[in-house]
């Protein structure tokens, strides 16, 4: 028997879940979690919406069948691995005919419970961005370029408090050296799958811990809803001594290739202007890293500080510290957010 879940309803399950859309499709985008099991290949699907358009429907359909049919007990063998016990959702992009003729195939061939999602992939992407439209009680770790943020985040963590590491989930450390670790990062779509995915399974009802970021984190960018609320929270802003921030910098990225450092400084060249930028590609082949990051974070401290403008006034509290130690900037964040800010009404 075939059956139809809403997305909200297979969220809350651990049933297996199948996607039947092409393998170009999927890469742009797909529920975390899902198998992708394509009926037709990128080139497959492209030939049948051709044919669909300048021939007839049903010569489509007749292409598409053909196209199936030699791929019919593999499926079968993909689908037992995907879902062993016979239990399985599956979807396509609206919830239209590629997904009911795998869940009817599936269901004549020893699968007993099939579901499908109403609306596909279409509806589950609707609930992600409509998610963000929440209102959250969002706490922000602020600082200049190399204060440590995402340390200071992940202690924040260890105490118990929830926290979403956003540059983790992008792959990218948000700056001109962010890609230098050469980390493959998701599309803009499957970010926003991958957030929400581990966002939905907090409890709203309390504080949301986030390190401050721009917009756009390397090449994906954070949901525009989600930024509107970072950018009217409050902010914990720890203020340390660029000398001290240069010296992390250094710790952080002392060992990278320095022919990738090479690439990083270039792509803030214009900012830097010509002389510094000569300068600092100098020191680099001098392995004067420490001078090199004061440099940089010359240009960093005005991009971020333009960026500070933008939060809501009277919401940034500064706290002046002298290291860029995360575990007592941490504790400092905590204790202030202790004695002023828990006992605040949260938005939901």
């Amino acid at each position: 028997m075939i059956q139809e879940i809403e997305i909200s309803g297979f969220l809350t399950t651990n049933i297996p879940l199948i996607d039947v859309r092409s393998p170009g499709e999927h890469a742009k985008g797909h529920i975390p979690g899902a198998v992708n099991i394509p009926l037709f290949s990128d080139t497959e699907r492209a030939h049948i919406g051709t044919v669909y358009v300048q021939q007839s429907k049903e010569k489509a359909t007749a292409l598409g069948y053909q196209y199936v049919n030699p791929k019919l007990s593999d499926f079968i063998v993909q689908a037992k691995k995907a879902a062993p016990n016979g239990k399985v959702v599956v979807h396509c992009w609206r919830g239209g005919m590629r997904s009911r003729l795998f869940a009817a195939f599936l269901n004549e061939n020893g699968f007993e419970d099939v579901s499908l999602i109403i609306g596909g992939y279409k509806a589950y992407r609707n609930h992600v961005l409509a998610n963000f439209d929440i209102p959250f009680n969002l706490k922000i770790v602020g600082g200049y370029t190399g204060s440590a943020k995402t340390y200071v985040i992940k202690e924040i963590k260890s105490a118990g408090f929830q926290v979403i590491d956003l540059e983790d989930l992008a792959n990218h450390k948000g700056s001109a050296f962010g890609e230098i670790e050469n980390l493959a990062q998701p599309t803009v779509e499957q970010f926003e799958n991958n957030l929400f995915d581990v966002w939905r399974k907090l409890d709203y009802t309390q504080p949301i811990w986030l390190e401050d970021e721009s917009h756009n984190i390397g090449g994906v960018n954070i949901p525009m809803n989600l930024f509107n609320q970072m950018r009217d929270s409050t902010v914990f802003f720890l203020d340390i001594p660029r000398e001290e921030r240069a010296k992390h910098l250094v710790t952080e990225y002392a060992d990278t290739d320095t022919d990738l450092l090479v690439k990083s400084i270039g792509r803030i060249s214009k900012r830097l202007g010509g002389l510094n930028t000569t300068h600092a590609l100098a020191f680099l082949q001098e392995k004067k890293f420490y001078e090199v990051a004061l440099m940089a974070l010359s240009y960093y401290d005005k991009t971020y500080l333009k960026g500070m403008q933008m939060h809501a006034s009277g919401k940034v509290i500064v706290f002046p510290k002298q290291t860029t130690d995360p575990i007592s900037n941490a504790q400092t964040i905590m204790e202030y957010y202790e004695q002023h800010e828990r006992n605040k009404t949260n938005p939901i």
